[in-house]
């Protein structure tokens, strides 16, 4: 990690023009519509709480329900039989101190069953260091658990940035070095903790996999990072 990182910052003056460039010039998709919460299923209730940047906003698909909280809260229903209640609680370019500062004293005070976080993409894009991207994470994490003591809390890992079609090279290498270097503290950050997962990002690239930036899931992209969540969360939630 400590190479990636020093690989990283000694290349940055390198394409600090060519990141510049995309920020103006990257198009700007809006949210997915569609209420914030919602319901799915039949049976016991479980409240499923889902929360971050872009990707909890559903950017790329055209509502909610088929977004990351929607696949997840169907996927999760079917697997174990029950009801879903659940709520987004998303905002595009979010970095993980503003999750915990902006969005978190935002959502529902009923205590969630389980809860989807996805940060990290902008921390990235904001230079975060690898420190202190693990302080924000688990300060956010810990956050989360004090609003929901007994959630099972599943955090997406970074996608592979190297592969982001809207990105270019170099920038496009460094950045993904970069997403390799964060998503690995986080796994280190998260592991042992209990009711705490990391979860891959199933990002199986193929065409169709971006949503017409080139850089957000496409639905189908979206299907599979909700297969993900839920499989996990079903692992170690009750059975009943």
């Amino acid at each position: 990690m400590a190479a990636r990182s020093a690989v990283f910052w000694s290349l940055l003056p390198l394409v600090a023009v060519q990141g510049l460039r995309l920020r103006r010039r990257a198009p700007r998709l809006a949210a997915a519509a569609g209420e914030s919460s919602g319901r799915v299923g039949s049976g016991r209730s479980l409240r499923l709480l889902a929360i971050g940047d872009s990707i909890v906003a559903g950017v790329g698909a055209a509502t909610l329900d088929r977004a990351l909280i929607g696949c997840t809260a169907r996927a999760l229903a079917e697997t174990m039989g029950v009801a879903i209640e659940w709520e987004a609680c998303g905002r595009s370019g979010a970095t993980a101190p503003e999750v915990l500062s902006e969005l978190v004293p935002l959502i529902d005070p009923r205590p969630a069953d389980a809860i989807v976080l996805s940060v990290g993409v902008n921390d990235v894009a904001g230079l975060s260091t690898v420190r202190a991207w693990r302080s924000h994470l688990l300060a956010l994490v810990a956050a989360l658990q004090e609003h929901s003591p007994g959630a099972v809390i599943v955090v997406a890992g970074l996608p592979p940035l190297r592969s982001f079609p809207l990105i270019p090279e170099p920038l496009r290498r460094l950045v993904g070095l970069r997403g390799d270097s964060l998503d690995a503290a986080s796994r280190e950050a998260l592991r042992g903790r209990a009711g705490i997962f990391h979860v891959n990002v199933p990002f199986n690239l193929h065409e169709g996999s971006f949503c017409a930036d080139g850089f957000h899931p496409s639905e189908s992209s979206y299907a599979e990072f909700g297969q993900a969540m839920a499989a996990c969360i079903a692992a170690h939630l009750p059975a009943a």
